[in-house]
């Protein structure tokens, strides 16, 4: 049977960290199950990224800033038979203000990804139990199996990596531990027999697979690229900006380790001002050094995201 293109289908992943909460803008909620932000490319759109923007100002009323091109989805599986339809799907990096209509924390939705304060004993060690006997419900592949979940989720010898997010949403969701795995999947006969308690908020068809993988992608420019400050006010002290990227990472990082590797490529710039928000001491205000992008083209430039064990 061959199955029909219907449609090319733009969808958004659009981040914002307002209050030090990482937040993705979504449609539906709390009414309906959550989705991102979509629509399909029409014959007026002259690329996909403008009819990306047409779509998210259309639902959302919310401009886009920020936008680079994620992944395009086209697995079979996504439609009923004899359909075919094509998500190219993009992340976008925005500004808002806390309490905005339309937000909602990625750790509600991802809650195993947040080890700020450490990993939860009980979520880990039922996650572990949980993805151990799928390993094991299968013996010619138990090894290889247990070896993806060791390296995902930082079992054994392998280190935490929070990059590593869309692996470990897909293995969740192979073991069948997710509402929206399949009929079949994980050891049990059905979808939700096997369910984690925690398993996070649902999201419409695999629209938390497209968010897993933005999440995946933004944690790993954090390292390479300056990318957090295009979520950053326009002023800011060090400490924001720390809690920002641990906010993002969902690990903490070493306070003074991270003050001076910002201070030492430059990319932030004191403004005079100081700010006694913080309770403490007042605190140094600086800006985004801009001009850092073009004199370097933004190589070398990063923010450390520990690996933690």
């Amino acid at each position: 049977m061959v199955a029909d293109l219907q449609a090319v289908e733009l969808v958004a992943v659009i981040v914002a960290v307002p209050g030090g909460v990482p937040q993705v803008l979504t449609l539906g909620a709390p009414i309906g199950v959550p989705a991102l932000p979509a629509g399909p490319l029409e014959a007026d759109h002259r690329s996909l990224q403008y009819g990306l923007r047409t779509w998210v100002e259309r639902q959302t009323g919310h401009p886009l800033g920020y936008v680079e091109q994620l992944y395009t989805f086209a697995d079979r599986e996504r439609a009923p038979a004899r359909e075919r339809v094509v998500s190219v799907s993009y992340l976008g990096l925005t500004r808002v203000e806390a309490g905005e209509p339309g937000w909602r924390d990625w750790y509600q939705i991802f809650p195993w990804e947040d080890c700020r304060d450490g990993r939860s004993d009980s979520l880990y060690a039922d996650l572990r139990a949980r993805l151990g006997a799928w390993a094991q419900a299968s013996a010619p592949v138990a090894a290889r199996r247990q070896a993806r979940i060791d390296v995902a989720f930082g079992f054994g010898d392998a280190a935490w990596a929070p990059e590593n997010c869309l692996q470990r949403y897909e293995l969740l969701w192979e073991a069948g531990l997710v509402p929206e795995a399949p009929v079949g999947a994980g050891p049990g006969a059905g979808p939700g027999e096997h369910e984690l308690p925690a398993a996070g908020q649902r999201m419409l068809g695999d629209h938390r697979r497209i968010l897993a993988t933005g999440i995946a992608r933004l944690r790993a420019k954090l390292q390479y690229r300056p990318v957090v400050f295009e979520l950053m006010p326009d002023t800011f002290t060090l400490g924001t900006l720390q809690l920002t990227v641990e906010a993002l990472a969902g690990t903490r990082v070493h306070k003074q380790n991270f003050r001076r590797l910002v201070e030492q490529q430059h990319l932030v710039e004191p403004t005079g001002a100081t700010t006694a928000v913080t309770g403490g001491r007042p605190a140094k205000v600086y800006r985004f050094r801009r001009e850092i992008l073009a004199e370097r083209q933004a190589a070398g430039t990063k923010l450390p995201v520990p690996r933690s064990r």
